[in-house]
């Protein structure tokens, strides 16, 4: 078995001769062949041509050419000129010849196979799957490359890729098939969340993690790496389908069950057993990443702590932080957390209240006592080594999230800055007093994340319960629902007490009612009399008015009455006798001479007015008041004598 540095200086040798920059997959391809450097090299580049000299048997063993100037040293600098010794050019060398590559692409229902040369371009790769698969160059996205995606210019042979690869083809831009195909189930897929539940052989712990469909098998094990402190290198897998052959491929495709997939993962004890173990079980493909990202986890080959490995790997994994520092606005603040924690634990995670403290204290319990809950506060801190397990684990639960979403209103606020810090002890030291405030000013950081449940009360807020991030998803739960039992018990006295009093409030309204509509109607009584007392008084002045005018008419008529003849006279005298309508008569004497409008005026003159009334004789039945009144009674014939009746026109 090779020295550490004897290893170091194999590693540097293979690099150079294989132009393999990523020192994870050299040292892998090392341990696979036992730190054999030539039987290493002759498993990456396929021997047909050339002599290969090695350098620590001194046999002269087939393989291919190296060219200093096409394989540049691309290792670390060692203080040790002998780390680096490549093949020298002055030995016996034959020109190597192209290296092929094959690529099976898969589109939907169908696979492609592709021969090229390393040095073809990933463009000419599409050039050949458009002729196949009739899909434009332009419309086509080529993944599964384990660099990440790659540009069509590129040359295979800068991917260092092995000699067989796997591709797969995405079409965004063009619409699915109308039959259920793979295509479209692997586009459903990429939107929906995946639950892991992966178990830690060695501490038999169980780890509920959420991902979506879009993330990839390396994410997966990166975010074991930080809950196992087991490297990705080191990881050892069991569970993973046969189809996930490839950690840069994206868990949509990779042919796990949904909505949950059982795993199991170890720390792999040596090389050689890792590599027993892998060829014993075909099946689990994934004993060792070929992630560029791993380069850090070989740090211990070098002497670097795990420990400090680990703080790394956090550190790089934290993008952005979960809240600005010294936010004006707590409503964007907590927009940006919200984005945040999505990004970071997928987006089945609690609904964050957006908002400030006030803001949510009037949600959650400025209502009717029916509709209020209890008020759920998260305090967040990024340093903490629990975090990432409280969030993944416990937070994005599905039952957690549901009990939260039904029963609670939840408010976050991010700890890690200094100044936010200060900004919710100040809340809080207003809201729940001082002895809250210094609780939470006393807690380390390791202690964090916290979760606090506060239940409003008639004149205070009262902190039901300080929830520490060491817990587990059962607890958390448990002392959820306790705090729900206590919160429950306070709200039926509530609401009781809040029906009693909308009970008397009714009473009150009803009888203020009655007795407004009461008022009402006397008002409407009272001026409907008043009305009716006024129209009375109005006719009673018009009849007066009217009586006066005809008293006055009648008087002046009797005054310019002429007055009666006597029986014995010269003039020939007429005497009329007129019947009134109540039967009683009125008899006078008249000149035979005088005008027919003296005896309408003498009617009038007693109240008989001829305008209303109409003056009949009998016989034969004339009405008088037609004739000509400027005509004597002797021309209309009521002379010497005549009996009339007066009949009041209709």
């Amino acid at each position: 078995m090779a020295s550490n540095m004897d290893r170091e200086m194999i590693l540097a040798d293979f690099q150079a001769c294989t132009g393999i920059e990523n020192i994870d997959e050299a040292i892998t391809l090392l341990e696979q062949n036992n730190w054999d450097l030539v039987a290493a090299i002759n498993g990456v580049i396929p021997q047909e041509n050339g002599i290969l000299q090695s350098e620590y048997g001194g046999e002269t063993i087939p393989g291919p050419a190296f060219n200093p100037a096409s394989h540049p040293a691309s290792a670390p600098t060692s203080s040790s000129s002998s780390a680096f010794r490549p093949v020298m050019p002055s030995r016996q060398i034959v020109e190597r010849q192209p290296r092929m590559l094959d690529f099976r692409v898969e589109y939907r229902d169908r696979n492609v196979d592709v021969v090229l040369e390393d040095s073809c371009t990933v463009g000419e790769i599409k050039q050949i799957l458009e002729n196949e698969l009739q899909i434009p160059v332009s419309k086509m996205l080529l993944k599964g490359w384990k660099t990440g995606d790659v540009e069509d210019s590129t040359v295979l042979k800068s991917l260092h890729l092995p000699k067989n690869n796997s591709l797969y083809v995405l079409t965004p831009d063009l619409p699915p098939p109308s039959s259920s195909s793979h295509s479209g189930a692997l586009q459903e897929s990429l939107n929906q969340n995946f639950m892991l539940i992966i178990t830690h052989r060695e501490v038999q712990r169980e780890y509920n993690l959420n991902f979506s469909g879009s993330s990839t098998i390396q994410e997966v094990k990166r975010n074991v790496y930080d809950l196992t402190s087991i490297p990705v290198r080191h990881q050892l897998w069991e569970g993973w389908p046969t189809s996930a052959t490839d950690d840069s491929m994206c868990l949509a495709e990779s042919g796990l069950s949904y909505p949950c997939h059982r795993l199991t993962v170890g720390r792999r004890s040596s090389p050689a057993q890792t590599q027993e173990q892998s060829e014993e079980q075909s099946t689990d493909v994934h004993m060792v990443s070929d992630s560029d990202g791993d380069d850090f986890e070989d740090a211990t080959e070098f002497g670097v702590d795990d420990g400090e490995v680990f703080g790394m790997a956090s550190s790089a994994l934290r993008k952005s932080p979960m809240m600005p520092e010294n936010a004006e606005n707590e409503g964007d603040a907590l927009l940006q957390f919200t984005a945040e924690f999505s990004s970071r634990y997928g987006d089945c995670h609690p609904v964050f209240f957006i908002g400030s403290l006030e803001a949510a204290f009037q949600e959650a319990f400025y209502v009717k006592a029916r509709d209020r809950k209890l008020l759920a506060i998260y305090l967040h801190h990024d340093e903490s080594v629990l975090t990432n397990v409280f969030c993944s684990q416990m937070l994005c639960a599905e039952s957690i999230v549901s009990y939260l979403s039904q029963n609670f209103i939840t408010w976050a606020w991010d700890l890690t800055k200094d100044s936010n810090r200060a900004r919710f002890l100040t809340m809080c030291n207003r809201h729940f007093g001082s002895v809250v405030a210094q609780t939470i000013r006393t807690q380390k950081t390791d202690q964090f994340p916290l979760f606090l449940i506060i239940m409003g009360k008639r004149s205070s807020n009262e902190v039901l319960n300080v929830i520490q991030g060491n817990t587990t998803v059962d607890e958390l739960m448990m002392r959820l629902m306790a705090a729900m039992e206590i919160f429950t018990a306070q709200q039926q006295e509530d609401i009781k007490d809040e029906d009693e009093r909308e009970a008397r409030e009714n009473v009150k309204r009803e009888q203020d009612e009655a007795y407004r509509l009461s008022l009402e109607a006397d008002r409407a009584k009272r001026e409907a009399h008043e009305r009716e007392m006024a129209e009375q008084f109005r006719l009673e002045q018009i009849r007066k008015e009217q009586e006066e005018e005809r008293e006055a008419i009648r008087l002046s008529l009797e005054q310019a009455l002429p007055p009666e003849p006597k029986e014995e006279n010269a003039e020939p005298v007429s005497k009329l006798r007129i019947r009134t309508p109540s039967g009683e008569f009125l008899e006078r004497r008249f000149l035979a001479s005088s005008k027919l409008q003296i005896v309408f005026d003498f009617v009038a003159s007693k109240g008989f007015p001829w305008d209303e009334y109409k003056l009949l004789s009998t016989f034969p039945r004339r009405d008088v008041t037609q004739l000509d009144p400027n005509k004597s009674l002797l021309e209309v014939k009521l002379f010497p004598q005549e009996t009339l009746f007066l009949e009041a026109k209709e």
